[in-house]
């Protein structure tokens, strides 16, 4: 009786332990989720500072390109200015 009481004894202990073990894996388990839950929402809130940003390059880039437009047809029509000027100039 007393040798099966000790194999139960170590039975349970072994059950015990690994109970304990897998308590403890669990808990990690649970922290590592947690860490990839806020990884997740640092990175979401990375894409929609970098959205936000294309959205506002892509606002700069179009009012650039106006302005160069505009700045193209000003330069051309002070050309045609100064080509008059010059020929009166030099015609006087």
């Amino acid at each position: 009786i007393s040798e099966t009481i000790g194999k139960i004894n170590e039975i349970s202990t072994t059950v015990s332990s690994a109970v304990e073990e897998q308590s403890a894996a669990t808990q990690e388990i649970g922290r590592n989720v947690d860490q990839a839950a806020r990884g997740t929402q640092e990175v979401t809130a990375n894409i929609s500072s970098v959205s936000e940003a294309t959205s506002e390059t892509g606002t700069a880039a179009t009012q650039v390109l106006s302005a160069s437009e505009e700045l193209a047809k000003q330069a051309e029509s002070l050309k045609g200015t100064v080509e008059t000027f010059l020929a009166d100039v030099r015609a006087a």
